[in-house]
């Protein structure tokens, strides 16, 4: 695993060095929420976003309250890059398979590996937690999310047609 399996501790991740130092990924604590909060509301107020429904822009910029509530049962990891946070995922291990929810990474920070190195963290966690599989999602609008996935050795899986707010929702699958 990229980042250690005790909250708070980071490790090196690779790939990373582009443009700055390297990138670190760790699990998260109570004390990172306000920030993990401050960058889906970063992400999702970007004009990436632009076309999104309101109501599911809404529905994913959590209040620190809201997040610790999706924090139930879900280990989720941070990306930093000198110290400043960066990009964060959630992996949620259940019935033997592990699914990564909520993955965002900061608009300025994007293509620089940090997702790469989420997912990466990800996937060795869901290795520790002994998954059989690795199943992500994607909005179908967002085609470098697709591509990310794709990159990464997920199979696309399927399409939820209208499933948030009325968009489709690609599926992914990587095998263990």
């Amino acid at each position: 695993m990229h980042g250690s399996d005790r909250p708070g501790e980071h490790a090196p991740a690779s790939p990373g060095r582009a443009n700055g130092g390297a990138i670190s990924v760790g699990r998260i604590t109570h004390q990172d929420v306000p920030e993990i909060c401050a960058l889906y509301k970063r992400v999702w107020d970007s004009p990436t976003s632009a076309g999104v429904p309101s109501e599911l822009v809404k529905s994913w910029q959590p209040t620190p309250l809201e997040f610790t509530s999706w924090m139930e049962g879900v280990t989720y990891f941070a990306a930093r890059r000198d110290g400043k946070l960066l990009g964060v995922v959630g992996c949620e291990v259940s019935r033997g398979n592990c699914h990564l929810v909520h993955l965002a990474v900061d608009p300025e920070a994007r293509r620089k590996g940090i997702a790469t190195a989420l997912v990466a963290a990800g996937v060795e966690w869901a290795r520790h937690a002994n998954a059989g599989e690795v199943w992500a999602d994607a909005l179908a609008q967002f085609p470098a999310a697709v591509a990310l996935f794709k990159h990464l050795g997920f199979s696309e899986c399927g399409v939820l047609h209208r499933h948030e707010w009325n968009e489709d929702v690609r599926l992914f699958e990587r095998t263990l």
